[in-house]
């Protein structure tokens, strides 16, 4: 029985997704909307916030009222509020907080660039969210074109956290894909890999040694990862084995689904593993919920998905609703998914079935079809550089390193970016990472300065003013891995941040200095 006839035979229909091509967006969100009041209006965070009223209003009415309703009542959230104030009761084991019931499981997920481990409550309605969402996007496998049959033959290999979760008595913690992992359903369990001993490992390189020693019993047609492990594990297989490419060991090999950080700068580096072309599939699952997938073969887009489990609301990333650090103002202009404009950046609240309201994810992206509800990623609300009114967004360094890489014929692994002070004016310090031993960096910061001067106005007109300098030096790529692990981020769903502020800034640079790196 292949893995799209396991689906067909249990019974799980593409019901959600001609939903989300057959209904407005709107009426998709206002549905969900309901659904998730409902379920929460008895909570604690119900009661406080008049969720009884908000639902009344959302049944008399057929307009938009409800979510004026919803605006005015209830306070929009970042991490910090919504742990001080609610999920703390979660963690030690009350019930009916901001969801009904007991929250059994908590998302750890790195904090912003600056910032600890988060824990993010998960329901086991989200877990099951999650999974309705994974099928989804199998489904949508169907419809592509020069797909052979074999890519539902073999197996899916999931590389992510320990399935091994924390136990703390009241509530178990881990990566979200440990948690999800840990409950996959029994239907899919033939098809997955590594399997549940090896998932089960926390060590990262006993776990990357066991995968690459099974490597040659599997039939692996389904890669999914962040792509720096997974680039780390293909290329231990193929030395392992002394492959030319792994499509020797694994010649079904026809998918990578990829999401968690953007994966063009990996892309060139990752094409050199393989023998031939492979269809790459995009996703956005946080720790909050899984928010959209690639819908079309070849796109480089995403679709929102509107009818599983999370509300979702857009603040245009504009300086009247945040600051120069990134933080949300108070009462920041918001947004329904029927609101939007194309080609605008918004700042994602979410609100969902694990009990976040109004919350920040720290997101930000762009529609590039309103009409399909299609988004692209475009970075994060505190991962930018903006010392001076420069405006450098992670889409603009992704854009011109990948750029900059190609041109100067190496492939880019790892980079990140500091902010700093020189005397009253500012500079921006770059981090490179690549296996290529001589690039050049008075080369590659010439290149680079002036590609991002080509994408960006603002910062143009600042390497004029308030941005003196900026520097520019190549490592390779293990000193970015050995500083994830001095962190405990190694493996799993971690990825290193893209721009470093606070605490995670001067780890970084006590790391280099330990090891004599200027």
């Amino acid at each position: 029985m292949t893995l799209l006839g396991n689906l067909i035979k249990q019974g799980i229909r593409i019901r959600e997704s001609l939903d989300q091509d057959y209904t407005p967006p709107f009426e998709l969100q206002k549905t969900e909307f309901r659904k998730l009041i409902i379920g929460s209006r008895n909570t604690q965070f119900g009661k406080a916030y008049n969720f009884s009223g908000i639902l009344q209003s959302l049944k008399k009415q057929a307009n938009k009222h409800f979510y004026e309703d919803f605006k005015a009542q209830v306070p929009v959230h970042d991490y910090n509020k919504m742990y001080e104030d609610w999920w703390h009761k979660c963690l030690e084991g009350e019930k009916d907080v901001t969801w009904h019931g007991t929250i059994k499981y908590f998302a750890l997920s790195s904090g912003t660039s600056g910032a600890s481990s988060k824990h993010i409550p998960v329901s086991l309605e989200m877990v099951k969210a999650i999974q309705k969402t994974s099928v989804r996007q199998i489904l949508s496998l169907s419809r592509y074109e020069g797909l052979p049959s074999s890519v539902f033959e073999g197996g899916t290999l999931m590389v992510g956290g320990s399935t091994d979760l924390q136990d703390n008595g009241n509530y178990a913690e881990g990566d979200l894909s440990g948690i999800t992992t840990s409950r996959i359903p029994f239907w899919f369990q033939r098809f997955y890999k590594p399997g549940k001993a090896i998932s089960r490992k926390k060590d990262w390189e006993d776990k990357l040694e066991q995968m690459t020693l099974k490597a040659k019993d599997w039939n692996i047609t389904i890669i999914a990862g962040v792509p720096a492990w997974i680039t780390i594990l293909i290329e231990k297989i193929i030395k392992h084995y002394n492959l030319n490419n792994i499509h020797e060991i694994w010649p079904n090999f026809e998918i990578y689904v990829h999401g968690g950080v953007a994966f063009e700068p990996y892309k060139q580096g990752f094409q050199r593993l393989l023998g031939r072309d492979i269809n790459y599939i995009e996703t956005y699952l946080a720790s909050e919920g899984f928010i959209a997938f690639q819908a079309n073969q070849g796109g480089d887009s995403m679709r929102l998905v509107l009818n599983n489990g999370i509300f979702y609301e857009f603040i245009p990333f504009t300086e009247e609703n945040f600051d120069d650090e990134g933080n949300m103002l108070e009462n920041p202009h918001t947004l329904m998914v029927d609101e939007v404009e194309e080609n605008v950046e918004y700042a994602l609240l979410i609100s969902t079935c694990s009990g976040a309201w109004r919350y920040l994810i720290g997101d930000t992206i762009k529609f590039v079809s309103k009409a399909e509800s299609e988004i692209v990623i475009t970075g994060r609300t505190k991962h930018f550089l903006s010392l001076c009114g420069e405006h450098l967004s992670v889409d603009n360094m992704n854009k011109a390193l990948l750029e900059v890489s190609t041109e100067m014929g190496f492939d880019l692994k790892e980079f990140t970016v500091l902010g700093v002070k020189h005397g009253s004016l500012f500079g921006h310090d770059w981090y490179v990472g690549t296996d290529k031993p001589d690039v050049d960096e008075t080369k590659l910061k010439e290149k680079l300065d002036n590609q991002l001067k080509e994408l960006n106005d603002d910062y143009k007109v600042e390497r004029i003013a308030a941005l003196k300098d900026i520097t520019v030096k190549v490592l390779p790529n293990e000193a970015f891995i050995e500083f994830m692990e001095r962190m405990g981020k190694v493996g799993g769903q971690n990825k290193f941040p893209r721009v470093l502020k606070g605490d995670k800034q001067k780890a970084w640079l006590d790391y280099l200095a330990e090891k004599s790196i200027k």
